[in-house]
């Protein structure tokens, strides 16, 4: 079993504290993800299962056994860096080969190994080629090639595509994806690319100021996110947020806010007001100023071929972004317009960023309800 189980762990520097109190089971075979902005410890969070960095509190568990201060070599997990950090004097093959080569396994045993990874990678042409002469895609290839080698009971990733181009990215990822489909063996990746998260993983952990904001697949953090923060960070392009007012007494139930916006929606979980509503860019239509429910200025229009983002400006500090399945004209550009949305579409926020389910009552079940 490579399952893995952090409890209360936490980790300070100095009076800094980077981790905190993070409670988290990964499950056998599981591919998971740590995502986050920058600075929300990811990347700490990693170290520590890797025994790369100790905890300051709490135990870390993998396969059942407490290897808190276990060191990282006798853990059984192998990392994949950011930075490929292979040995530059060495050829493909004594990189790939150099781990088991520490641990005086046989050379004919050694070649072997290196052999069938380097077929799987399909790194085998590359074998004597420096890390120098290598692309970065080869390069990360090989140095996944150096963990895998070793036949881990855990891979960790931290951020290995980050120095790769789209085209790269993308063909990685899937190299990535198919390798864990082949060997079925326990993945845990750190990105601040939410796309990678959204696209790689089993359960997605996001972090923020090194607390854990949510757990949950890719579908459940999409459509229903515990908080604001969630809501804005899981989607590309993010989540439209808008700041409200909800009215009190007679009009109990009412929102309004900018752009003429009037809503009645009711909330099944009232933990305070709520003070602001989100809606995806897909789920927004372009609409004549009179027919839609937000009035705003349509201020541009991006055209990437397949789709067009459309940029409509509701007050000096908020603009929101529409999906469009074809270009508006170019005269509608700096013309008033409106925005129509689904009841169903609409997230509600409490004043501290909790979400505030609504009743299927006033507005149905759709991606912004609690069933």
């Amino acid at each position: 079993m490579a399952s893995v189980s952090l409890e209360s762990v936490s980790k300070n520097y100095g009076t800094h504290t980077v981790i905190q109190g993070v409670d988290l089971q990964i499950n056998d075979g599981e591919f998971v993800v740590f995502v986050g902005p920058s600075g929300c410890g990811k990347s700490t969070l990693l170290r520590i299962v890797a025994g790369l960095v100790a905890a300051s509190k709490g135990v870390v568990t993998i396969g059942g056994e407490d290897v808190t201060d276990v060191p990282a070599s006798k853990r059984g997990v192998a990392f994949v860096f950011q930075s490929y950090a292979l040995y530059p004097h060495m050829s493909v093959a004594r990189n790939i080969g150099f781990a088991l080569e520490t641990l005086g396994v046989a050379k004919d045993a050694i070649n072997q190994k290196v052999s069938a990874v380097a077929r799987m990678l399909k790194v085998d042409h590359l074998m004597e080629r420096r890390p120098r002469e290598l692309s970065g895609g080869q390069r990360q290839r090989v140095a996944i090639g150096r963990a895998l080698v070793r036949q881990p009971e855990i891979f960790l990733f931290d951020e290995p595509l980050s120095n790769l181009d789209s085209d790269l990215r993308m063909e990685m990822r899937m190299e990535i994806a198919k390798l864990h489909d082949d060997l079925k063996t326990t993945m845990i990746y750190v990105t601040h690319d939410q796309s990678e998260a959204m696209t790689l993983a089993d359960r997605i952990v996001v972090l923020n100021h090194g607390r854990i904001e949510q757990v949950g697949t890719p579908q459940q953090l999409y459509h229903t996110p515990d908080n604001r923060f969630v809501a804005g960070f899981i989607g590309s392009p993010r989540m439209n947020f808008l700041a409200v007012s909800a009215q009190t007494g007679a009009n109990a139930g009412a929102i309004v806010g900018p752009g003429n916006l009037s809503l009645s929606l009711v909330a099944q979980n009232p933990s305070g007001p709520i003070a602001e509503i989100g809606v995806r860019p897909e789920a927004l239509r372009l609409v004549a100023e009179a027919d839609g429910r937000l009035a705003c200025t349509l201020e541009r229009v991006e055209d990437l071929g397949h789709e067009h983002f459309g940029y409509c400006r509701i007050t000096d500090e908020t603009v929101w972004v529409v999906r469009l399945p074809t270009a508006p004209s170019p005269d509608k550009i700096g013309t008033r317009v409106g925005l129509d949305f689904a009841d169903s579409a609409i997230f509600a926020f409490a004043a501290a960023g909790k979400r505030v389910l609504l009743s299927s009552a006033s507005a149905g079940i759709g991606q912004g309800r609690e069933p």
